[in-house]
């Protein structure tokens, strides 16, 4: 008996209909990303399914350890391929048993039985396949509802595939699968988690993050790029964009008044992020806003800020508490992270009180007396653009 299959259920995506197709070459597309280090996995995906082989049972493991990441997969299996003959079928299952610790345990058999050509109904099949484990694991306990045990039995027509364990998917869309976008990723708690969700829902992204050297330090940077590794283990090639921020920044603090600098700060991030959608054919911003959280997320200043691009600013988290933020977070392993000690640019600028209620009209007269496009303009050209798990210790020397 070999272990060298598992089947995958896809998620969200079987509800596509006509474009059906184009998300599961991108599922397709991902999974061989994500286990391309394992060197004799080869695939084959159908309209309602996919299968993963592997001739070396540690690969299989790891694949087993890799798949819950990976977005637009419902649940997938280990499975033991065999003849679909009843007596074959029967001696297979009490082997794919053997492998679980039984004593005490709950079990159900599940079967599906696609070739209607077979001998037993789905019925009888169940109640030959459940007597014939009851005489070898007397000690097992039949539980129809939550077993802790399902012995999953499918007859194809052309083989049949057995299962005891059904692993739970991450569920959602394949990334990239709904479009390209830009995350303004700052290396606190909220913004990674804002790129997490939308990854679930299959927006790819690319994250800019502004330093401003020599106010941030490398570790401010490092931090980021850590976060960016994190976040690519969920199924995607993450590029980073850093931005020298710090001429920017000064002219906003001598030109602006103290109590809108955030608010005039928060604008030119929206501007050059904006700037790199475009030079990237993206097609959405990205942030991790939650509505009222600091002076700048009131529905006030977000006007304000979204008074800059006529590009959609997603913001997954807008009706989010911080504590629920803070345990996606820990989940997907970006807190501890992100709660390193190390300012961003907007910690080191912090006024000493902002605007929670900016008038676009105000901040708009202060910064017409800059040159503030042009300075735009010149920062997203500037930028250091690397993808951090193939990057080298020097790729930010310039910058920094």
């Amino acid at each position: 008996m070999n272990w060298n299959t598992i089947l995958i259920r896809y998620g969200e995506m079987s509800l596509k209909g006509k474009n059906k197709s184009k998300f599961i070459r991108k599922l397709k597309t991902n999974i061989k990303a994500a286990l391309s280090d394992l060197s004799t996995v080869t695939m084959r995906a159908e309209r309602d399914r996919m299968f993963i082989y592997t001739e070396k049972p540690e690969e299989l493991d790891r694949a087993v350890e890799i798949l819950p990441s990976i977005f637009g997969i419902q649940s997938f299996s280990p499975i033991v391929i065999c003849e679909p003959t009843l007596e074959v079928i029967k001696e297979t299952s009490l082997k794919v048993l053997g492998k679980n610790e039984t004593t005490g345990k709950t079990f159900k058999v599940d079967v599906k039985r696609v070739d209607k050509r077979f001998p037993l109904d789905t019925g009888e099949l169940q109640q030959v396949l459940g007597g014939h484990v009851l005489k070898t694991f007397p000690d097992l306990i039949v539980q129809m509802k939550k077993p802790e045990i399902l012995l999953y039995v499918e007859i194809q027509h052309e083989a049949a595939y057995i299962s005891s364990h059904t692993y739970k998917g991450a569920g959602g869309m394949p990334v990239g699968s709904n479009g390209h976008s830009i995350l303004l990723l700052s290396g606190g708690i909220d913004s990674p988690v804002a790129g997490y969700m939308m990854m679930k829902r299959g927006v790819s992204f690319d994250a800019v993050h502004f330093a401003s050297p020599p106010f941030t330090s490398d570790l401010a940077i490092e931090k980021v790029e850590d976060i960016v590794r994190q976040l690519a283990k969920f199924g995607a090639v993450i590029r980073l964009h850093v931005i020298p921020f710090t001429d920017l920044q000064q002219a906003i603090v001598k030109q602006v008044p103290s109590n809108l600098s955030m608010t005039t700060t928060r604008r030119m991030m929206m501007k050059v992020a904006d700037q790199v959608r475009q030079d990237t054919n993206s097609l959405g911003l990205i942030t991790g806003d939650s509505l009222g959280q600091v002076a700048s997320q009131t529905l006030e200043s977000l006007t304000a800020i979204n008074e800059v691009t006529n590009t959609p600013v997603l913001r997954p988290l807008i009706a989010m508490d911080k504590l629920d933020i803070i345990e996606i977070a820990q989940k997907i392993g970006t807190y501890d992270i992100s709660i390193r000690p190390y300012d961003d640019c907007c910690t080191v600028f912090t006024p000493p009180s902002n605007k929670t209620k900016p008038r676009v009209e105000k901040v708009a007269y202060y910064e017409s007396f800059q040159e503030f496009d042009d300075m735009v303009a010149e920062v997203a050209s500037q930028r250091v653009t690397t993808i951090p798990s193939q990057q080298t210790e020097d790729d930010f020397e310039d910058l920094l």
